[in-house]
């Protein structure tokens, strides 16, 4: 995605004109409309003041990505009921085919049994709840995944 229009997004994100831009930015009304479609770029003091205005970071706003804002923003707004009725593993297998066979070949009692020791672990020294343990146990698992894959690379 170009500048240009990432600040178009952007704006109409936050629910703002280009004349409500403008005015707070100190610009003409055209100016905004030349910077979303990339005639023009703003100086970098501009930039500054349209990321905070967006409530983006500057390089945000230079990478601003439509579909990972909007999907962070429906997990944010997704209620613990709605989650939990979604079948992940039927979601993700569309994208990961492993996650519909995998259960046929991998001994999942022994996985299972040897996860449910570190929750139980992580629940006793540092009183996290069930869902906070799997959470960080989760996290843990992703980030050796990423050190894992990094190092073949």
């Amino acid at each position: 995605m170009n500048l240009g229009n990432n600040l178009y997004h952007a704006r109409k994100k936050k629910g703002l004109s280009q004349e409500d831009v403008a005015e707070k930015i100190g610009v003409s009304r055209q100016t905004i409309s030349k910077w979303e479609t990339d005639e023009t770029l703003p100086d970098i003091r501009q930039a500054k003041q349209l990321a905070i205005l967006y409530g983006l970071a500057l390089d945000e706003l230079i990478e601003f990505d439509v579909d990972l804002q909007e999907i962070q923003e429906t997990i944010e707004r997704m209620r613990d009921e709605v989650t939990n009725k979604i079948d992940w593993t039927k979601a993700w297998s569309k994208k990961y085919p492993i996650l519909e066979s995998y259960q046929k070949e991998v001994n999942i009692t022994y996985y299972a049994e040897a996860l449910c020791k570190l929750l139980i672990r992580l629940e006793k020294e540092y009183g996290y709840d069930e869902l906070n343990s799997m959470l960080v146990l989760k996290d843990i698992l992703a980030t050796v995944w990423k050190k894992r894959s990094e190092k073949k690379s």
